[in-house]
């Protein structure tokens, strides 16, 4: 029976630096590394965690068709269904291919397709950028890669202690348009507004028609500027002057989008190194931001993913609890999930039959069986975590015997 519930409750591998996408009652998560022995390994390129949101349930697919390399530092967002992958870094180096996987498909079976009957110019090859997604577009920001001597540009902040002959490594402000309707990128002509600085391992959110941008690092800075872009016309709103307290600078952060007006910041690399737990919410109506104080300190995070569930949660998967410059061995496999709203009265029902099936279990086969389906899922959901606590309580217990 141990053995059956190990299998059924397993969680998707540690990682930093992977993709990660909501759709429907699921989340999929890709790519990324980990360390082992001090040396960086991918994870593996032809795998699919996949989380349903309702039992708590992970699952991982194989995945086949046109595979990307094993990278981290990829820029994932989904459109329709569909994940995209772009950039990223491997051992060869930084990527500039784009890739798509269906991940509403009919028999379970997830085949990648590399996009390659693409019109434009795609980006150079970079990692840590980000992107929004705007009416079926891709629109990607900044992030650190290399150019040729004849692609400097003014988009393009070099990198001193890296360079060869004529290859130069750096930090990008361009922005980049990839139409997922007509195959083609595009780079739009800015037309107003002064661009934030170039930058990489910042994060990116839509609001309406605005991108926002917020931190990110460049040369040794680390940055806490909050940048808007407007998506219809192309136009740099320059640094949001904020009215109150404000997040410290940070990099390898996340910020969701949660509601009409509101804007999720979580954890991150401060500029003095230290893995940060905060987190933040940037109202746009009254553009000041507002900490959270019942964030537990212990779960800090940086180059982790963050979602919006189904219901106003946000999902953090994996990520780091270490300055991954200096320590890079605690990568992360738990989910945290922030609750930015009241749950719906249905689902606070849901809750508490299923941390409460042993009591009610003489009950709950009369529930009519659409009802009971849900609680079912709930109740699956509340045993895994039930589960997930226990072994990491003894795994805790089992170092702590192991130091002493």
């Amino acid at each position: 029976m141990a053995a059956d519930s190990a299998e059924q409750f397993r969680v998707a591998e540690e990682r930093s630096g992977h993709c990660a996408v909501v759709d429907g009652n699921f989340l999929y998560v890709w790519g990324g590394y980990v360390s082992i022995e001090e040396n960086e390994v991918y994870l593996p390129n032809d795998e699919l965690w996949i989380y349903e949101i309702d039992s708590g349930l992970w699952t991982m697919h194989l995945m086949e068709g046109e595979l990307p390399t094993s990278m981290s530092g990829s820029c994932g967002a989904s459109i329709n269904g569909k994940l995209y992958i772009f950039g990223g870094f491997d051992d060869k180096g930084y990527s500039n291919r784009l890739y798509y996987v269906n991940l509403r498909t009919k028999n379970g079976t997830y085949r990648w397709k590399k996009i390659t009957n693409f019109k434009g110019q795609p980006p150079t090859p970079r990692d840590k950028l980000s992107c929004w997604v705007y009416k079926d577009r891709l629109i990607y920001f900044g992030g650190y890669g290399c150019r040729k001597h004849n692609e400097l540009s003014d988009c393009f902040d070099v990198h001193d202690a890296f360079w060869e002959g004529q290859i130069f490594w750096g930090w990008h402000n361009d922005v980049h348009v990839f139409d997922t309707t007509t195959q083609t990128w595009s780079q739009p002509a800015i037309r107003g507004g002064d661009p934030p600085q170039p930058r990489a391992a910042h994060t990116c959110a839509v609001l309406g028609n605005k991108g926002y941008i917020f931190g990110g690092r460049v040369l040794q800075t680390r940055m806490n500027d909050l940048h808007c872009l407007n998506l219809d016309t192309w136009t740099w709103s320059g640094r949001i002057s904020i009215s109150g307290e404000k997040p410290k600078d940070r990099s390898w952060h996340t910020l969701t989008p949660i509601g009409d007006d509101r804007l999720f910041l979580f954890g991150g690399l401060s500029s003095d190194d230290v893995p940060l737990s905060d987190g933040w919410i940037h109202s746009i109506t009254t553009n000041g931001w507002k900490q959270l104080t019942h964030l537990p300190k212990s779960r800090p995070r940086l180059w982790h993913t963050a979602c919006l569930g189904k219901e106003g949660e946000v999902m953090v998967f994996g990520g780091s609890k270490d300055d991954l410059h200096f320590m890079d061995t605690g990568h992360c496999s738990d989910l945290l999930i922030f609750q930015t709203q009241p749950y719906s009265l249905l689902r606070l029902c849901l809750d508490c039959i299923g941390k409460n099936a042993t009591l009610l279990k003489n009950q709950i086969p009369y529930l009519p069986s659409k009802l009971l389906q849900q609680v079912l899922k709930k109740i699956t959901y509340w045993a895994a975590v039930s589960h997930r606590q226990e072994k990491k309580a003894e795994t805790e217990r089992d170092s702590q015997l192991s130091t002493t």
